[in-house]
């Protein structure tokens, strides 16, 4: 059964948020603090997590920013803090998506069974599959393990958000791919005209790929028509 930990210390939230995804048969366990969160996660590791903002005992943004959970881990934040800068910071800090409180219970079970098909997707196991990597430039791409290998040496480890991002660019190179495009392929959601979260997720690729923000070589943006990978794949194997 799947399992979900939530950080949430508003306990009407906790029971709407666990009884809507026990009724796809989700199992759901609730914390109130950060430190009985991590806690648990040490003990035993869940499929996803959903991590409210504003704790009694810090920002739900730290866990996230100091790199306390796994860097795998599928997490989404709940939050009642819904301005584009902190959706953007959320993101580009590692969250798979962000929800704005308050919210349908519908749209929330659709963005957690999204996160986890980009999971499970990224994580199945490779002695059962053909190797799904790609080389460009300096980097070999393993969108199975979701990590980068740069030719120097150096492992850098994506999420799974980021490996599908990614992988969806080495299919198309040369191609400018609109932010709709990209959020659809991704997500399967259309884009909001002033949701800038694709923005954020790019940003975030860019400085693992070490794509300088200013110049990009890898991940270039065409002003007003979205983002092209000019990375030509030296190899690539059933992506």
């Amino acid at each position: 059964m799947t399992r979900v930990f939530l950080l949430e210390d508003d306990a009407d939230i906790c029971n709407l948020i666990t009884r809507s995804l026990e009724s796809y048969g989700v199992m759901v366990e609730c914390f109130q603090l950060q430190a009985d969160f991590q806690r648990a996660i040490e003990r035993q590791r869940p499929d996803l997590c959903l991590i409210d903002l504003s704790l009694p005992d810090g920002d739900g943004l730290n866990l996230l920013r100091q790199g306390r959970l796994p860097e795998d881990l599928p997490r989404i934040i709940v939050s009642g803090r819904g301005s584009i800068s902190d959706r953007i910071l959320g993101l580009e800090i590692g969250a798979d998506d962000y929800v704005v409180k308050p919210f349908e219970p519908r749209e929330l079970i659709a963005r957690v069974r999204a996160v986890l098909r980009r999971s499970e997707g990224a994580g199945r196991n490779p002695d059962s599959l053909p190797g799904q990597t790609a080389t460009f430039g300096d980097w070999t791409a393993d969108f199975d393990a979701c990590v980068l290998t740069h030719r120097s040496g150096d492992v850098v480890e994506l999420s799974s958000a980021e490996a599908e991002l990614l992988q969806v660019f080495v299919k198309a190179p040369g191609r400018v791919l609109s932010r709709n495009q990209l959020l659809d392929a991704t997500t399967g959601r259309s884009v909001d005209p002033f949701d800038r979260s694709m923005d954020a997720r790019i940003s975030r690729l860019r400085r693992k790929l070490r794509d300088d923000p200013r110049s990009p070589k890898i991940i270039r943006t065409v002003y007003g028509a979205g983002y092209v990978f000019s990375a030509s794949p030296a190899k690539a194997d059933e992506i």
